[in-house]
């Protein structure tokens, strides 16, 4: 092993670094020089032409077109306290989509939107923005509706209807995800008669499940069909991260368009009532009766008093005597009280419905005229 260079090798290695300098200023020459001829000769390339848009394109600007009008912007609004000077001013606290219903202003947007607001501010399409007033809201369903007085003739949407919509059609998102407003997403119905929570905690049924991306902003927004008809109320996600994951769900419209009308007349929902007070499910799987709703209490002077439905009684030696166990109305199933409470919300107050009642090991059917029960 060689530990030193001799001293031609060493006079050949001092001089590298010389002719490595002199290589580099010349290579840096010549490539300043190309760039300089290149730039030169720089031209806008010629564009390709595209030709026509295909159907399903036209078809999307069309709905987009046609419907964006109709997309609000809703900001919730919540006072707030400076904490040095003590004075009180409204703040954003949140952001949500609505859509026009008529053209007398009234605005349907999801209830959480504005459940924790004072006040909101609704920003229509071509900007303008305009105090909101609450009309009425139903939690259970997650609905609520708005009015604004507007300066500009306002454009409803369309109405379809969820009743016979099929897995596979096309649908559109419009909205305001994460305050990017006039945002349209596409996708198809993914499933039918899905179920959610609404913020009430009861079960909002008949749900419609979509891929098209719905994101925090889309809530309250329309879901629309291939013809820009309104189909349902976007409402929630399924999502880990918070974002689009590909499930989102919409209040169908056929309940929106239910619960709606009756909010503008009313400003509420009246429920219709029998007059009853339920057991848990447990009662009536350790007494091995059909699924269904048992009767704890039957108030005076109720509807299902007047009916003649019986309830549980407790025996004098403690144990449990059986009333009646309510398992249809008008032949539709009812597993539990929440079954009961949305098959009743179909109808008013005053309106007959048929029970199918058991009692003692046999099944009969009872009318029952119903009476307003709570808002």
């Amino acid at each position: 092993m060689k530990l030193f260079q001799s001293p031609l090798l060493r006079r050949r290695s001092a001089a590298v670094p010389g002719l490595l300098l002199a290589a580099s200023v010349l290579g840096t020459g010549m490539l300043w020089s190309c760039e300089a001829e290149s730039r030169g000769e720089a031209q806008p390339r010629a564009v390709a032409p595209r030709g026509p848009l295909d159907s399903d394109e036209r078809n999307n600007i069309d709905v987009f077109k046609r419907v964006s009008p109709s997309v609000v912007n809703i900001t919730s609004l919540a006072l707030q306290r400076d904490f040095f000077s003590l004075n009180v001013a409204q703040v954003p606290t949140g952001t949500g989509t609505g859509f026009v219903w008529d053209d007398a202003g009234h605005i349907v947007t999801n209830f959480h939107v504005i459940q924790e607001a004072n006040a909101a501010r609704v920003t229509l399409a071509d900007q303008s923005s305009y105090r909101a007033e609450l009309v009425g809201a139903f939690p259970d369903r997650d609905l609520a509706v708005l009015r604004i007085q507007s300066k500009t003739k306002l454009t409803p949407l369309a109405l379809g209807a969820s009743r016979d919509l099929q897995v596979g059609q096309k649908v559109f998102a419009i909205g305001n995800p994460f305050g990017l407003d006039q945002t349209m997403t596409t996708g198809i119905v993914s499933a039918l008669n899905r179920e959610i929570e609404s913020v009430t905690r009861r079960t909002i049924r008949g749900v419609i499940q979509t891929d098209a991306a719905i994101n925090p902003g889309n809530s309250g927004g329309p879901l629309l069909d291939s013809a820009g008809r309104l189909i349902g109320v976007n409402t929630a996600i399924y999502s880990p991260s918070g974002a689009s994951s590909g499930i989102g769900f919409a209040i169908p419209v056929d309940e929106v368009n239910r619960i709606v009308p009756r909010l503008i007349r009313d400003g509420r929902i009246v429920r219709p009532s029998l007059g009853i007070a339920a057991g848990p499910q447990q009662l009536t799987e350790a007494l091995k009766l059909p699924k269904g709703v048992a009767l704890l209490r039957v108030s005076p002077g109720s509807p299902a008093q007047r009916a003649g439905l019986e309830p549980f009684v407790r025996a004098r030696d403690g144990g449990i005597v059986a009333g009646d166990v309510i398992t249809a109305v008008n032949n539709t199933p009812v597993a539990d009280f929440d079954d009961l409470l949305n098959e009743l919300e179909r109808y008013q107050s005053g309106d007959t419905v048929t029970l199918s009642v058991w009692r003692a090991g046999k099944a009969r059917q009872v009318s029952v005229k119903l009476a307003a029960g709570e808002s």
